[in-house]
């Protein structure tokens, strides 16, 4: 009787996944394998291979790297800092990190678009100081640090969290037997962590992977990643056939790049402990 009532419980979450994940998907994947017509194709699947689609696709993966890579490298020094600091201090330094997300995200990116602009605050300031103008709007550096700037705090809390979690006394203790800053941060530190780093490459890199929003108000056009492909077949196109197929292909990527940070994660947290 109490499994059955706990059953029951689980009913609201389960029509919401029915309605709003399983059906989406269904539909996507009814798209994706059949014409206007109704009749059965591979060419919305295969359309990736098109030089136009292949090359956005790369460009999402190269961009999506380089963004995941510079979250990492500056997170992973910020956790360690704000792990050491006093409690009082750790909770408003992260709450300065998270304030930014409680704004609405395309704000955030136009207020982006506003600063790097020819005109913008930015070049205005080195303007008055006689200095070089940035001229950085719509190329993909722009559309990079954007995302970093969005995408940062995801990075951040979960290396941070798995950081507060080390007990002191296993630093004492490690430093006690004769272990040097080194050997601590690379025999310690980094295993009893890997978790966080993983969760927040997951976090990351699928955001970046499939984002849209970012280069097409920063690329200004010129940076066309797999996501305004998709974004024009069914918004512009109204295609929704060729965009379902190249959501299909993306959709492998994404559980693929989490199913491989997953077993890395597992086989991380299997050699700690």
């Amino acid at each position: 009787m109490h499994n059955l009532k706990r059953q029951l419980l689980a009913g609201p979450y389960l029509l919401w996944m029915a309605g709003f994940i399983l059906l989406p998907v269904a539909v996507i994947l009814y798209y994706a394998f059949t014409t206007t017509s109704g009749d059965f194709t591979l060419l919305n699947v295969t359309s990736i291979f098109a030089s136009i689609h292949w090359k956005s696709l790369m460009l999402s993966l190269k961009l999506a790297f380089i963004c995941t890579a510079v979250c990492l490298l500056l997170s992973y020094p910020l956790a360690m800092i704000l792990s050491s600091m006093k409690l009082k201090r750790q909770g408003f330094i992260v709450f300065i990190f998270i304030l930014p997300m409680w704004m609405n995200f395309m704000l955030r990116i136009l207020a982006w678009k506003l600063l790097l602009s020819n005109n913008g605050v930015i070049n205005t300031m080195l303007a008055s100081w006689n200095l070089p103008l940035l001229d950085v709007l719509n190329t993909p550096f722009a559309v990079v640090f954007c995302m970093v700037y969005d995408f940062l705090p995801f990075m951040i809390l979960p290396i941070y969290n798995a950081m507060s979690r080390i007990e002191p006394d296993i630093i004492e203790a490690a430093k006690d037997l004769g272990a040097n800053n080194i050997t601590i941060f690379f025999k310690i530190i980094v295993p009893l962590t890997l978790s966080g780093v993983v969760s927040g490459i997951t976090m990351v890199f699928v955001p970046a992977l499939t984002s849209f929003a970012i280069s097409d108000l920063l690329g200004g056009g010129k940076v066309l990643l797999i996501g305004n492909v998709i974004e024009q077949a069914f918004i512009q196109e109204y295609n929704w056939n060729l965009g379902s197929g190249l959501s299909l292909v993306l959709m492998v990527f994404v559980i693929a790049s989490m199913a491989l940070m997953s077993a890395k994660g597992e086989e991380g947290g299997t050699g700690v402990w």
